[in-house]
């Protein structure tokens, strides 16, 4: 053995056996796939800019949701996919804007298997995918269920209209429905947003050892139109002795019954011990409601913006927003950069390392969300259908609203006029035109949502 005895060969082979080994350790570890972080989306439901402690609310109280904001960054200028629930939910899952997503209305109808879809990215990424609560975007046996848009569970309403109501007798689970005998007869013992907390909680529970993607979408503080009420089980404490009407102890209520809620889901990442693996956005799917006796400005829900939901003014569709990573966001921030629901899958995929779909309308905002610079976002654009036929658009620090389609547009300088009080076309008629000329080719037809011009 050259001078070297059995013993000593044995253990030089070994030694360089072992450092062969870890060298191809390290190479199978720097090569293997990055895990994907957990990311959980949670909705409101007609929550105000306004109506969270962070975003400058002064009664209502939101200690969980101000705690995300100061553990992550807070977006002032984020904004829902539409004014009114199924498109912006429609613009959130496809990555399109409403000029182009399939569901532009509060109709029924279902996305299709050719849609984009956020959960379909995240189910081919190898993440768990849920949606508890409201879904909007498909009845039962159409393409537009949750099931078929790549979302391995489901919990909740399917439709807007059956969400109005808190106390149900049924809900879906899946693709069936599952009773509630608690509601049955009138009775009314199971809150359905409390409902949605236990799924949401058990869903993050069972899927700890594995990336997800869990949408939490609340229905507050939503109001139910038919009884003019807002339902939440009881008033807050804080709230009983307030010389307020009932409707606004119930609305407070409904919002820091929210506010509880996400505290608990925030708990509950710590206590697994995946809270720094898990990307939290707070926001909501459009401004606040105005039913008849709850009135948006007795607790200035719309933050001092022009206009609430169903209005394509600021105060319709700019939403409270907070992103939070530990670690990747930066905590305590405040950031004006502008951005969409339509960002939300062309950021997903860049953060899981995926391609994004084809036809996208957005772009990733992901440096924006991690503190870095980014380059400039293209113009934001939003159509609505209720009142005729509606288009607003924002380019740059320009804002323009348009109330039919031969209508005049209205334009505001949206750095020195954040309210959209003073109409400024006259003046920028060269500012005016380049909307216009975005605006000729900004959409696609819709059979299902066809223009439709006042009367």
């Amino acid at each position: 053995m050259d001078g070297l005895s059995r013993r000593a060969f044995l253990a030089q082979f070994g030694a360089a056996t072992a450092a062969a080994a870890g060298t191809l350790a390290t190479a199978d570890a720097a090569s293997a796939p990055r895990r994907p972080p957990n990311v959980i989306l949670i909705i409101g439901d007609d929550l105000g800019y306004g109506d969270v402690g962070c975003f400058g609310q002064k009664v209502i109280r939101t200690p969980h949701i101000d705690r995300l904001a100061r553990e992550g960054t807070r977006f002032t200028h984020c904004y829902s996919g539409s004014t009114v629930c199924a498109p912006s939910r429609s613009c959130l899952i496809t990555g399109q804007h409403t000029g182009h997503t399939r569901v532009r209305g509060n109709n029924y109808i279902p996305l299709r298997p050719e849609d984009p879809s956020i959960g379909s990215l995240f189910r081919k990424a190898g993440c768990r995918t849920a949606v508890i609560g409201k879904w909007g975007l498909g009845e039962p046996g159409t393409t537009g269920v949750p099931s078929r848009q790549g979302f391995d569970e489901f919990y909740g309403y399917l439709n807007q209209v059956h969400a109005h109501d808190s106390y149900p007798t049924m809900l879906y689970r899946g693709d069936r429905e599952e009773h509630i005998p608690q509601n049955d007869a009138g009775k009314r013992g199971a809150y359905s947003n409390d409902l949605f907390l236990r799924e949401s909680l058990g869903f993050i529970e069972r899927n700890r050892a594995r990336p997800f993607f869990l949408m939490f979408c609340h229905t507050i503080p939503h109001a139910f139109p038919a009884r003019k009420s807002i339902e939440v089980p009881e008033i807050e404490p804080e709230y009983r002795d307030k010389p307020w009407p009932e409707i606004e102890k119930r609305y407070a209520s409904a919002i820091t019954r929210h506010d509880r809620h996400v505290g608990r889901l925030m708990a509950r990442l710590k206590e697994l011990g995946i809270d720094d693996d898990t990307l939290v956005i707070f926001t909501s799917d459009n401004g606040p409601q105005n039913v008849t006796p709850h009135d948006p400005e007795f607790f200035k829900s719309r933050g001092g913006l022009r206009g609430i939901k169903r209005d394509l003014y600021e105060g319709g569709i700019r939403v409270p927003t907070i992103v939070r990573w530990p670690g990747k966001v930066k905590a305590g921030i405040t950031s004006a950069a502008p951005w969409a629901f339509w960002d939300i899958l062309p950021s997903s995929a860049e953060l899981l390392g995926r391609p994004a779909p084809h036809g996208m309308d957005g772009i990733s905002v992901l440096p924006v969300w991690l503190g870095r610079s980014a380059r400039p976002h293209p113009a934001f654009y939003w159509e609505f259908h209720e009142r005729g036929f509606e288009q607003a658009v924002r380019m740059g620090h320009w804002k323009a609203v348009r109330h039919s389609l031969r209508g005049p547009l209205e334009l505001y300088d949206l750095r020195s006029d954040p309210q959209e009080s003073a109409d400024v076309a006259a003046k920028h008629r060269d500012v005016a035109a380049q909307i216009e000329t975005y605006l000729s080719a900004a959409r696609t037809e819709s059979a299902d949502f066809p223009i439709r011009e006042k009367p």
